[in-house]
C-alpha cells in the first residue's frame, strides 16, 4: 500500500449538516494519501448527493455494507456522539483502520471497549482530537519542552464560545447530558486536551460543572426545551510538573472571546490565542523571554504536513490528522492521538465530574 492511495469510506457524509461537510470531506479532497472511495448516510438520496459533490466512487445507506466492501481499506466515523459506538465496532471487527471523531464514546465504558478491540485487531486507529495537530500547538509544545519558559509555574486558560440560547431543532439533542455531547465533553474536552498536550497532565483537580442556561429555544420551530447538559466548566489543579493551572470553558449567549492560553515560567511567557476552539481555527503564538514585551512567534513550516491546497479553518487540522493517519497505515505503525488517548481523556473528564459531585479536590487517575 506504500505507493497506492488508501481507499476510505466515510460514515456521516450528509452535505447539509454536521461536521463532515465542514471539515472531513474537504480535507480528504486535499489529502493525497487517501481516495474518498465511498460515502454513507442514512438515505441513498443524500449519499448519492454527497458522492457526486465530493467525487466518491460509491454511495451507501447502510454502513455495514460499506464496511464489508472489499474496496474499503479504512473507515471514518463522523456522526453524532451516540452513534459512534456501533459503526466503529463494526469497522474494527471487519479489520478496517478507523478514524472516529471525539468524543470516542458516549461514555468511558464504550471508549474502553473500542480501544481494547482496536488493540486486539492490530489496526491503525485515530480519534478526532485535532488540536494535537495544530501547527501552533505543536510548536508551543516543542517550545515548552525545549525550555522556552523554563519551569512551568502557572497556566491560565479560558475558551468562551457564543451562541447557546438558540439553535436549530436538529441540534437540540445535545441538551441531554446522557447523550455525551455537550460543553464538558466537546468544547472543554478539546480545550483541556490541548492544555494537557502542551504543558502536561494534571496530578490533582478541583472542578465546577454548571448548567447556567436551563432552557434552549429551537430557532426553527420555536420549541422551548429543558437542558441538563453543562455549559460552564471550571477547573483548577496541580500539574504533574509542579505548576498550577486553571481552565474555564463556557458556551455563553453572545460574543464569545475565543481561546486564551497563558503559560508562565521562570524564564519566559507563552500565549496561544484563537478566535474559537483550538481544534477549529488557526492558533497564533506570542512570547517573551526574560522580558515584559510579548512578540509574535512564527510557526515553523515543519509543523505543517498538508499541501497548500488544504483549506484553512475547520478542514486544516483535520487534514493534518489524515496525513498522520495515512502515514501510519502505509508504514504499519501506530499513530496519535488514538483510541488509547481518547480513553485517557474520557477518564480525566470522569475525574472532573467526581470532583464536582463530591465538592472536593481529587487525585487524577487515568488508569
Amino acid at each position: 500500500m506504500a505507493d497506492t492511495k488508501i481507499r476510505l469510506g466515510l460514515i456521516g457524509a450528509n452535505i447539509h449538516r454536521g461536521w463532515a461537510p465542514r471539515s472531513h470531506l474537504p480535507a480528504l479532497l486535499a489529502s493525497p494519501e487517501f481516495e474518498l472511495t465511498a460515502v454513507c448516510t442514512t438515505r441513498m438520496e443524500s449519499a448519492q448527493e454527497s458522492a457526486q459533490l465530493f467525487n466518491a466512487k460509491m454511495a451507501f445507506d447502510n454502513y455495514q455494507e460499506m464496511i464489508n466492501h472489499p474496496d474499503i481499506d479504512a473507515v471514518a466515523v463522523v456522526l453524532k456522539v451516540p452513534s459512534h459506538y456501533e459503526p466503529t465496532m463494526a469497522a474494527l471487527n471487519a479489520g478496517k483502520h478507523v478514524y472516529t471523531e471525539w468524543p470516542l464514546g458516549q461514555d468511558t465504558a464504550q471508549a474502553i471497549e473500542m480501544a481494547d478491540l482496536a488493540r486486539s485487531k492490530g489496526v491503525v486507529n485515530m480519534v478526532g482530537l485535532q488540536a494535537r495537530n495544530s501547527p501552533a500547538l505543536l510548536h508551543a509544545k516543542e517550545l515548552i519542552e525545549n525550555g522556552y519558559v523554563g519551569q512551568v509555574m502557572s497556566c491560565k486558560v479560558s475558551m468562551i464560545r457564543g451562541g447557546i440560547l438558540k439553535r436549530v431543532f436538529d441540534r437540540t439533542w445535545q441538551r441531554d447530558v446522557e447523550l455525551g455531547a455537550n460543553t464538558l465533553t466537546i468544547a472543554f474536552g478539546h480545550t483541556v486536551d490541548a492544555v494537557r498536550f502542551v504543558v502536561g497532565d494534571f496530578g490533582s483537580v478541583s472542578s465546577v460543572v454548571s448548567t447556567q442556561a436551563k432552557q434552549w429555544t429551537a430557532s426553527d420551530t420555536g420549541d422551548v426545551l429543558d437542558v441538563t447538559s453543562p455549559d460552564n466548566v471550571m477547573i483548577n489543579g496541580q500539574l504533574l510538573n509542579g505548576g498550577v493551572a486553571s481552565v474555564h470553558v463556557a458556551t455563553t449567549p453572545y460574543a464569545g472571546a475565543g481561546l486564551e492560553m497563558e503559560i508562565y515560567g521562570n524564564k519566559g511567557t507563552l500565549f496561544a490565542l484563537s478566535d474559537d476552539s483550538p481544534q477549529l481555527q488557526e492558533v497564533k503564538l506570542k512570547g517573551a523571554q526574560e522580558s515584559e514585551t510579548l512578540h509574535d512567534i512564527e510557526i515553523p513550516s515543519r509543523h505543517s504536513n498538508v499541501l497548500e491546497s488544504m483549506p484553512n479553518g475547520e478542514p486544516y487540522n483535520v487534514g493534518q490528522m489524515y496525513y498522520k493517519f495515512g502515514q501510519a497505515i502505509k508504514s504499519g505503525t501506530n499513530c496519535e492521538p488514538n483510541f488509547d488517548t481518547a480513553v485517557e481523556l474520557h477518564k480525566f473528564l470522569d475525574n472532573i465530574r467526581s470532583s464536582n459531585t463530591d465538592g472536593r479536590r481529587v487525585e487524577v487517575s487515568l488508569s
